[in-house]
């Protein structure tokens, strides 16, 4: 768990998934098209096996972060639209980073949209473009 004056890093718990789901729902970017494709069970899993934070800023979930310790994907990382550029972007990306290392991880990888704020948002975080995949999402990794 971390902390600065305004803002907390902390462990996923069931009872933020209203919150993280109105999130998820409400971003400009990325939106997820056909919401059955995340199912319970997978967010389940990942709340209670692999890293799952949220960013909460004066009492309120602002954003959250998911990544796979097993794999070192960064399945999902989203801010509410309303709190972008707070820095709790850069927090919980972070956070989710030092996890995989402590997981052993030397390189972490995650995918998005091409043309998008978030592309913008790695490439300034040190992330490298290792191409597209299947599904035309460019391709990023970065060393721990």
């Amino acid at each position: 768990m971390t902390t600065d004056a305004t803002r907390l890093i902390r462990k996923a718990v069931e009872a933020d998934q209203p919150r993280i789901h109105a999130i998820r729902m409400a971003v400009r970017e990325n939106i997820l098209s056909d919401p059955s494709k995340v199912t319970a069970e997978e967010v389940a899993w990942y709340r209670d096996n692999a890293i799952f934070l949220v960013a909460e800023s004066a009492g309120e979930i602002a954003g959250f972060a998911c990544a796979n310790h097993q794999t070192g994907l960064v399945w999902a990382l989203f801010v509410d639209p309303a709190q972008e550029g707070g820095g709790h972007g850069r927090a919980l990306l972070d956070a989710a980073l030092a996890g995989l290392k402590a997981a052993g991880h030397a390189q972490a990888w995650l995918e998005t949209g091409a043309g998008t704020r978030a592309e913008r948002f790695y490439r300034r975080h040190g992330w490298h473009d290792r191409g597209r995949g299947l599904d035309g999402q460019i391709v990023f990794t970065r060393q721990l």
